[in-house]
Formats: structure tokens, sequence, C-alpha cells
């Protein structure tokens, strides 16, 4: 397994008091600007009111922010104790979505709770990255380098993608499979099997054409040629670019945004919120998020690097790629690089679930880097 730091090497965990001094307060201060900006955005979306968005919004980060901070005075050997067992339950609960789950936007993704709507697929990102982490703490490399050594992690990720897919979900899906590939990729299996796994999706892409729900089709169809259907599926990201394009470099003013305001621009308080900011700010305003999204990426790399255990590298490699995704895929969607995936920008976007598993995974990387010389055996 690699080395990437040489760290001191401890068997007993930091005290309450270590932990609290070791919280990272710039990394916990850059959630705070960003989770303040998505309120700002909220507030605006509803034509400067902070219902029904903004003070949901503000409320629901309120709980994440306790969740966070619980987690980071956890100790990271009890995340990789519970990690099976959260990863099975979190399977249970996809199955459950299957078969009476709350549907909601044509969509069955969600087990309706009463007080809210839990969505499975979002737990999974962080269940299937602790399972993960787990199992090739506990393998030698020279298992991981055989092939029948990466079957069993190869089916943890099907199983809940195969699931998630079927919800339909492909956004969620594919981020379960990128996610998985990094920490596959982070752990040394081989570059050829990646090659392998490239080369037979390629070779099927024919069949899965044919098994992806029409809508998901026009969306692919959409992405290569807006134009096909200004009024319909093109309508969206036509509209995004539109307002992309109006802010300019300082953007028309806070509250000001025409394509937003005048509701042209859709879904502006989900998935097209980084449209509606860069129309209010400009290119300014759209490069400062980005920026800071960036910063919170490298801190949390930086923590996964420091972590003198492989559990601990490899929980904080996943979850910041996972966060990387939801980043790079929002941005990338709504500026018409990739096709419309319906993919929220975290903690900026309005959601429930959403918010509450990305706070939980900052929660989790704080830990991580509390706990960072803590020695961790192998089960």
């Amino acid at each position: 397994m690699y080395k990437f730091y040489e760290t001191s090497i401890k068997n007993q965990p930091p005290t309450l008091k270590e932990k609290i001094q070791n919280l990272s307060f710039f990394y916990i201060m850059l959630i705070l600007i960003i989770a303040a900006m998505g309120t700002v955005m909220l507030y605006s979306a509803a034509n400067g009111s902070w219902e029904p968005w903004a003070l949901n919004h503000l409320l629901r980060f309120g709980l994440g922010f306790c969740l966070m901070i619980a987690l980071s005075l956890i100790d990271v050997r009890l995340f990789m104790r519970y990690a099976y067992l959260f990863y099975f339950a979190t399977l249970i609960l996809l199955v459950l979505v299957e078969v009476g789950g709350h549907v909601g936007m044509g969509a069955q993704r969600w087990i309706n709770l009463g007080f809210m709507k839990l969505q499975p697929s979002e737990l999974m990102k962080i269940a299937l990255v602790l399972a993960l982490a787990r199992y090739f703490h506990s393998t030698s490399l020279q298992t991981i380098e055989t092939t029948k050594g990466i079957i069993i992690p190869a089916l943890m990720v099907a199983i809940p993608s195969f699931l998630v897919m079927t919800q339909p979900d492909l956004g969620t899906a594919l981020m379960l499979i990128f996610t998985a590939g990094a920490i596959f990729f982070a752990v040394g299996v081989q570059l050829w099997k990646f090659g392998l796994v490239l080369l037979s999706v390629l070779v099927s892409l024919p069949i899965v054409w044919n098994l992806l729900h029409e809508y998901q089709q026009n969306r692919v169809l959409t992405f290569l040629n807006p134009e096909r259907d200004p009024l319909g599926a093109g309508y969206h990201i036509i509209q995004s670019k539109i307002a992309l394009g109006s802010g300019g470099v300082f953007g028309k003013g806070f509250l000001k945004g025409t394509q937003s305001h005048l509701n042209f621009l859709p879904e502006k308080h989900t998935d097209f919120i980084f449209t509606m900011l860069s129309e209010e700010f400009g290119m300014i305003g759209a490069v400062f998020v980005v920026l800071l999204n960036m910063l919170l990426i490298i801190a949390s790399f930086a923590f996964a690097l420091r972590s003198a255990s492989y559990f601990g590298k490899l929980l904080a490699i996943g979850l910041t790629t996972n966060f990387f995704l939801y980043v790079m895929i929002n941005i990338s969607m709504v500026l018409g690089l990739i096709p419309v995936v319906g993919v929220p920008l975290p903690l900026i976007s309005y959601g429930g679930t959403v918010i509450i598993s990305v706070m939980a995974s900052f929660g989790i990387i704080l830990s991580v880097n509390i706990n960072r010389n803590l020695n961790i055996g192998k089960d």
C-alpha cells in the first residue's frame, strides 16, 4: 500500500480537548461561506423572500452543521467498525424504495418519513465509500492485484448502482461508479483493468442506449444539439446559457436577474442555481464560488494525504471525490458541457437529504484529519 506522508503513529485517540484544538477552522469557514451564499441565492430565487427555500435551507444547514461537528469528534475507528452495517442498512433502504418509495417528478427515489422525504441513494454515497475503505484497508496489495480480489468490491459497487439506476437516477448511479473508481485507482488496481472496463462500456453502448428511458435519451440528444427542441427538451440548457452570458463580468446585481426572476430559467433554486448566481453576480461571482469549492476540495485531499491510516486515506479520498463530482457535474451541466443529469450544487442548491449527506461527509473528513496520527490495525 502507499505511504503518502511520514507521520508519528499513535495507538491512543486524541482527547476531546485535542480534537477541538485540531478542528480545521479554515475548512469550517469555507463551508460556512459557501452555505451563506446558498442562502442568499435562495432568498433571491424567491424574489426577496425567506419562504419557501432560504429559511428551510438555513435550518437544514444548521442541522447538518451540528451533525458535522458531532461526526468530526468521533473516533475514526468507529466508522470502520460499523462500515459494513451502514452499507447493508442503506442497501435495504434502496430496496424499500423499489418496493414502495415515494414518487416525485417522475422518479421513485424517496422514502416518505412524514416529516421529511429520505433519499437513500444520497446515503449510499457515504456508505459505499465506508465499505470500500474498510475492505481495501483489510486486504493486501497482492490480493487487490488479482482479478478475484476485486470481484467483491466490484459487486459492492454494482448492486447499489443498479438499484439507483432503476429509480431512475442515472446521475447518482454514475457518481457512485466514478467515486468507487477513484478508490480503486488509489489502492493500486492495474490500469489495464480500467481500460478493459472502458472498452466493455464502449462496446455495450448500443445496448445501454436502448435501455435508457426516453427522457434520458432526449437529454443526450439535446446535449449534442440543444436547438433540436428549443421549447421542449432543449429549453433548460438554452435558457441557462442565455442567463450565464447576460450576467457579463460583474452581473446584473442582486435580485435583478431577468432570466431567473421572469421565470425563463427553470429549476433556478435547485439544479440551475449556479446559472442564477452567474447572472446576478457575473463571472466574478461564478469564479469566486468555484475557487471556494476548489479550496475545500484541496484541503480535503490534503487531510487524506496526512492520515497515517490507510482506512483514513481512502475514506477521505472517496468522500472528497464524491464532493468534487457534485461540483464538477453541476457546473459542467449548466454550462452545456455535459447532458443535464439533475445533480445539485452542494450547500447552494435547495435540498434536504443532499445537504445532510454532504455535511456528514465533511464531518467524517474532519474526523480523519483529527485522528490523522491514530494507528488503525487490520481486522
